[in-house]
Parts: C-alpha cells; structure tokens; sequence
C-alpha cells in the first residue's frame, strides 16, 4: 500500500477520533528527491504524538539548492496539503530545513575579560559568543552558532559558567555557514506556499535529534545523513558538535549510475534501486535474475542481480571512502567510540550498513526516528529522519520567536537576533 494512501486513510480515523489538536509543531524537509511535512502535537512530553505526514516528489532542487521555485512551491503545497488531509488541521507555519554543498562548518574560539565582580553574567556569555564569530564572505551568513564548552580561567569543559567565578572566560564554538540565497529562496518558496517559516534549520542537525542518542554523542559518534544530492556528516564529541561536511554525492548518483550501467531510464533505475538494490555483492546469489526495462520500448531483459549489486557497490564504496578521509582530516577520528550512524533514505538499502563497517571499519548502524507515538508505522523509517528531527527542534527551541514572513531581505538580521538569544536554548 502506498504511503499516501495509507495516511489518508488513517487521517480519516484520526479526524473521527479528535475534535481539535493541541498547537501543532510541523517540519518541512526540503530535500532534493522529495519534500516531507509532519505535523505534531506540542507538548512536553519526550515522545512526539505524530498526527500528520506529506510527502511530495521533489522536482524544483538540485543537489539541496532551488533551482526552480514555481515547481519547488508546487511540491511544498502538496506536502503540506497532504499532511493537512490527515490532521485535519490548517498548516500555518513550519521549521523548514536547510542542506546542500554550499553549508560550511568551522571551529573557532572567543576569549573575554570578566568585569563584574568577576563572575561570569550572561552578558559576558554573549560577549565571549559574539568574540567567537569570524569574518566570512558577504555571500554567506551564519546560521548555526553550537558551543561546544567554556573555558573559565584554565578549567575547560564547563558547560553553563553563569555566576561562576572567573577572570576570564573563552569558549569553543562550532559555526555553520550558508548561502544567503539558498536561504531566502527557501524562505521565499515557503512563503508563496502560505507557511511562514519559524525558523531554518540545518538538516544534519535536525537528523541528530531524531536518531542519536545523549550517550553516542557524548562518548562520540559520526552521523551520517545520506540524502539524494549530498551525504552529510556531523561529528558529535563530549555532547557537541564538532565538524559537518558535506559531500555533493547521494542517491541521486546510485539512481543515475544504475540507469547507465544496466541501459535502462532514470525513473525505471529508481525503481529498481528501491525494489532490487543491494549494496553489497556477496549478499546475492550468483544465478538471481532481475528483469530490466529497455530504453526506447524495447522488450525488458533479464540481469543478474550481481551486477546490480555491484553497480551500487561501486558508488556507496567511493562515497564511505570520502566520508572515511573526512572524518580522518579531524583529531577526533579516534575519539569515536560510538562509531558512525547512518541514516536517509539510501542507507534503507539492505547491506548498506555492513559495506560502511567494511570500509570505514568502526561499529556501523542506521538510525531511524526514535520516541514516536501516534502515526509511528508510518515514519518510523530512516527517510524520516530529518522531518522528524526538525519537529523535535522545534519543541525544544524557542517557538514563535521568530517568523520568516515576506521580507526575505531581513533574513539574517533575524537569524542574527536568534543567536544573540541563543543562551535560552542551550542552558
């Protein structure tokens, strides 16, 4: 049964049951193969009641970037339109992702002088933030700021040093940049869809919440979101995050290297990646056939399975081997004691996590959407991750502080008020 029509049945089941949700918290993953909402209900509670999901065919983005607006408008209706069905609720606002090979991440460090009385006040906190920010392109804006510690005179480690006493305070910060435009054309797309966006959020990021746990990120884990256009990587130590990446490889590439090693179109290629695709070789029985759709009509051919799968084996190899240098160019490729999780809608793909064993050779498991409750049978899948984890920040940030509403112009002024609010999220 296809996921739209198991939601809208289930949505009409939903719709008999309740009268009226509480405020639904919605996120909107924006990605390049396709464009998901889901919508919840705000509460306190560690496991989120999910009352609608949409999803959409992506067809106005290229590798995370719009590149065509009007279609990118049209998928984020019907996303949207579709978890609306079965909440039975009008969507007015979401917290929308970010992603694509323009993200860059960098470490940095502030330092301050401790003035009054010599303990540490909030306004020092936001001094030693704003001391941490580096000169970047005019073409870029900040999007994350995520300390990862404080230092108070020599005692590093500290994780909240307001009213500590100190002579001088420093911190480690992680900064993540974006594309101005990439950006406001999100904001832009979501707002002619009629959703003010509550806020941007990187998808890595998103996706951490969703699937690691407190423990993997505090002993050290690598979070590995496997997209369409891109695979991200977000390296997590002592509780923070460290280092992101992105690589301009995804499913999209699988997609593409299928429909050219076995002569058949892109649709038909993505299709049999869903219903066939292995990723690894010695998974597959030597005499197992596939039939294969032939270009230009012709009659399907029958394929070894095993040069299908070797044909995956190829790509999803070369693309663990980048995130193997990625992770080996930081001094924390020792430190990871979780290993790598991977998660996105490739690693569903059987043998995709033990290929990532064999080459990364570091404990390997996929992440799916943890504490769901409600519509669980129908996200409880790695392709969710995102969507789910942009809900999940939702919850636990700020809600309605900020709206993305017209005036794109204004983006990263606003972005900039948020930082400056940014110790209401972290303590």
């Amino acid at each position: 049964i296809r996921d739209v029509e198991r939601s809208r049945g289930l949505g009409d089941v939903y719709k008999r049951q309740r009268t009226k949700h509480n405020h639904l918290t919605v996120g909107l993953d924006i990605g390049t193969t396709k464009i998901c909402a889901i919508a919840v209900e705000s509460d306190s509670k560690e496991t989120l009641n999910a009352v609608g999901v949409g999803t959409a065919k992506s067809e106005g983005l290229r590798k995370g970037v719009v590149v065509n607006i009007e279609k990118t408008v049209k998928s984020i209706k019907k996303a949207v339109e579709e978890c609306e069905l079965m909440c039975g609720e009008q969507i007015n606002s979401v917290y929308a992702g970010i992603a694509g090979h323009h993200i860059k991440g960098q470490n940095s460090r502030g330092m301050v002088t401790v003035y009054h009385n010599r303990t540490v006040t909030e306004e020092d906190i936001r001094r030693v933030i704003d001391a941490a920010q580096v000169l970047i392109p005019n073409d870029r804006e900040v999007l994350h700021i995520l300390p990862s510690e404080f230092i108070v005179d020599d005692q590093d480690g500290v994780q909240n040093p307001l009213g500590m006493a100190a002579a001088r305070l420093e911190v480690n910060v992680h900064i993540v940049t974006g594309s101005v435009t990439s950006a406001q054309n999100i904001i832009k797309c979501c707002n002619q869809a009629g959703l003010d966006v509550e806020d941007i959020v990187l998808e890595p990021l998103a996706s951490s919440q969703a699937v690691l746990s407190p423990d993997e990120q505090e002993v050290g884990v690598v979070l590995v979101d496997i997209g369409g256009g891109t695979t991200d990587i977000t390296i997590y130590s002592e509780g923070s995050i460290v280092h992101t990446a992105v690589l301009a490889l995804g499913g999209n590439h699988l997609t593409h290297d299928i429909a050219i090693g076995l002569g058949t179109p892109l649709q038909e290629a993505e299709e049999i990646k869903h219903s066939d695709g292995i990723a690894l070789s010695d998974m597959t029985d030597e005499n197992e056939m596939i039939a294969v759709p032939s270009v230009g009509g012709r009659n399907n051919r029958q394929m070894k399975k095993m040069v299908l799968a070797g044909i995956i084996e190829d790509r999803f190899r070369e693309i663990f081997e980048l995130i193997g240098r990625e992770i080996e160019k930081t001094h924390y490729h020792k430190l990871m004691a979780s290993g790598v999780v991977i998660t996105g809608g490739s690693c569903i793909m059987p043998g995709v996590d033990q290929l990532a064993h064999q080459v990364l050779n570091m404990p390997v498991r996929v992440g799916f959407p943890e504490h769901i409750s409600g519509l669980k049978e129908l996200i409880y899948s790695p392709k969710y991750a995102t969507s789910v984890g942009l809900v999940r920040y939702g919850i636990t940030s700020n809600q309605g502080k900020l709206n993305f509403v017209g005036d794109e112009t204004n983006l990263f002024h606003k972005v900039s008020r948020r930082m400056k609010d940014w110790m209401q999220d972290f303590f």
